[in-house]
């Protein structure tokens, strides 16, 4: 029961908000915080009781949800990054903002994750990865009037969409490899090559709704939604979803032998590459989207290397990092009405309690010490290290990036600066962010020896490989490094102009010339040859056909009708002769019966 309540309340008081319109707005933000606290206090009763669910859903297969280890985990972080994003967006949104469709479609975006990370078969995975990619859709181009950001809603539906089809792919071959019920745990025994082709699946639909190399560009265009929109997205929903897939399938990636080495190279590279990105942003919001796809790239590489514990450790410790900035950054949008870098100097000296708590948190995402993800990130790379060398050393250079966009971030916000007109945030856009920052600060403990053990445990997953006090100290040397020496080339040099890291490596440029412009012109030539081959066919058919028509009515028929005419005139002719004879005379039928004899006769000689 109570799994299906931590399901149903989201989703219905989402759903009553949006049917109720504006009607809702002035208790849409009460209404949201409200469903968002009870579904945390029901996401912590299931973390505890572990409930499983199932029903029929088609002959021979049942469909079902259930908490487990792993699980468990991702629903609290889920249902308690939700609840603060909310109280924060109930600060943010006007009354005339659309209130209730906002915090409806918050609400059903985050049930939808809620069933992601609780579904027990591909089934049900598909329809909350459906229902979640629709409400991003909607949720970044909730200002659909401008064009841009209908337009960013767009580009990032059909992104992850095209990737999604993996999903389909996936759950294809697990029907035709054998697998019972389709359930994720038989996945690594489908049989022979369709293996293979589930792990391709699952791959591809990961590292799309993650935004992971070659994908990464959506995550820049969601940035036009609003602010508590990219924190939920970025933190504890959407992005995160792909990456708990392939910690969810690590079995299945080993199974194959090869999925499990192409998702860690895939996953360092994008934490590599996306690093840089970051590091070129002169836009707030964009730094925060590159470095989330730099970090998720952390998670997906603990998935490649086996590192289940260190790569859900790094999640949830990203998820409160990720959530603290974004909404920092949302308040000081609404304190400056400015997301550029160059505008924001002195932001957190003119709010030195929001400058504070969003200094721990960037602190925390570059990885220095003693904050969440400098353990975390440790336990990832300590995965990375039992399983390749080179991976390790990859992932340090990530780690070096991540201190370098963060100590530049920091740079400019703490140098003295102009914010004359600056509004200062009320109560519930403040309220959240000390929370958030103090478990950015104190969640990595998860990575720690003897609370490592306990983790593993409770994920039911291997222990993390043990991270030893010289490879902390070097990761937490070189994150410090990284970011002291971008701090003091920030003080010392204007922001630079724009470069090809800051245009996201041109992925999307590339997406449209690659795969965009010619499935436009492949769609193009069909249609041309539709129109003047099939259609031209098909009216080349009716013409003839009507032609023929013609012809038959003028020949055939014709000649049918004028000899049934003709027919008939002669046996009217006929009739009217035939009384003639009939005179009533004897003599005159002697006289036929004469001529007829004679008639006869003549025949018989002829013949």
């Amino acid at each position: 029961m109570t799994l299906w309540l931590l399901i149903a309340l989201p989703v219905v008081a989402g759903g009553a908000l949006l049917l109720s319109g504006h009607r809702a707005d002035r208790l849409a933000a009460w209404a949201g915080i409200g469903a968002a606290a009870v579904t945390t206090v029901l996401a912590i009763i299931a973390a505890a009781g572990r409930p499983e669910v199932s029903m029929p859903f088609l002959a021979g297969l049942r469909i079902g949800l259930g908490v487990d280890g792993l699980s468990a985990v991702i629903v609290v972080t889920v249902a308690v990054i939700l609840l603060a994003v909310l109280v924060f967006a109930g600060g943010e949104f006007g009354a005339d903002e659309s209130r209730a469709r906002f915090h409806g479609l918050m609400l059903v975006f985050a049930a939808a994750m809620l069933v992601t990370v609780t579904a027990r078969d591909l089934v049900v995975l598909l329809m909350a990865w459906e229902v979640m990619g629709a409400c991003s859709y909607a949720l970044i181009g909730f200002w659909w009037r401008e064009e841009r950001r209908a337009g960013s809603g767009v580009v990032a539906f059909l992104t992850t969409r095209t990737a999604d089809l993996g999903l389909y792919l996936a759950a294809g071959a697990a029907l035709a490899g054998g697998v019972g019920g389709l359930t994720l745990a038989g996945l690594p025994g489908a049989a022979g090559g369709w293996r293979d082709a589930v792990a391709a699946g699952l791959v591809l639909a990961a590292i799309g709704k993650s935004a992971q190399l070659p994908f990464s560009f959506w995550l820049s265009r969601a940035m036009d939604g609003p602010s508590p929109v990219s924190a939920l997205l970025h933190s504890a929903t959407m992005v995160a979803a792909g990456a708990y897939l392939l910690l969810r399938s690590e079995p299945l990636l080993a199974a194959t032998g090869w999925a499990a080495t192409t998702v860690a190279w895939i996953g360092v590279l994008t934490a590599l590459a996306l690093g840089a990105v970051a590091v070129a942003q002169r836009d707030l919001k964009q730094v925060l989207a590159a470095s989330t796809c730099s970090q998720i790239g952390f998670m997906v590489l603990a998935a490649g290397t086996g590192g289940v514990a260190a790569g859900t450790g790094q999640l949830v410790a990203h998820a409160a990092t990720k959530s603290l900035l974004f909404l920092g950054a949302g308040a000081w949008l609404v304190a400056l009405d400015t997301k550029d870098l160059a505008r924001l100097k002195g932001a957190a000296r003119r709010f030195p309690l929001l400058g504070a708590v969003f200094t721990i948190g960037a602190l925390s995402l570059a990885g220095v010490p003693p904050l969440s993800i400098w353990v975390t990130k440790d336990a990832v790379l300590a995965a990375a290290l039992a399983d390749s060398p080179a991976l390790h050393v990859a992932g340090l250079a990530a780690a070096l990036l991540s201190g370098a966009y963060v100590g530049r971030v920091l740079a400019i916000v703490w140098q003295p600066g102009d914010t004359i007109g600056a509004r200062p945030p009320n109560s519930l856009l403040i309220g959240p962010l000390p929370v958030l920052a103090l478990a950015a600060a104190v969640l990595g403990i998860v990575g720690l020896p003897r609370p490592a053990r306990w983790f593993a445990s409770l994920l039911g997953a291997p222990e993390n490989t043990g991270v030893t006090w010289f490879e902390q100290a070097i990761s937490g040397l070189i994150a410090l490094a990284g970011a002291v020496a971008a701090a003091s080339w920030t003080r010392s040099r204007p922001l630079a102009a724009p470069s090809l890291p800051a245009g996201w490596l041109g992925l999307e440029r590339l997406a449209r010339l690659l795969v965009v412009t010619p499935a436009l012109r492949l769609a193009d030539g069909l249609a041309r040859f539709d129109d003047r081959v099939v259609d031209g066919g098909v009216r080349a058919a009716a013409a003839t056909a009507g032609a023929l028509g013609r012809l038959v009515d003028l020949r055939v028929e014709w000649s049918i009708d004028g000899a049934v005419r003709g027919l008939t005139r002669a046996a009217r002719s006929l009739g009217r002769q035939a009384p003639r004879p009939q005179t009533g005379q004897l003599h005159h039928y002697y006289a036929q019966a004469a001529v007829a004899l004679g008639v006869l006769a003549l025949l018989l000689i002829v013949l």
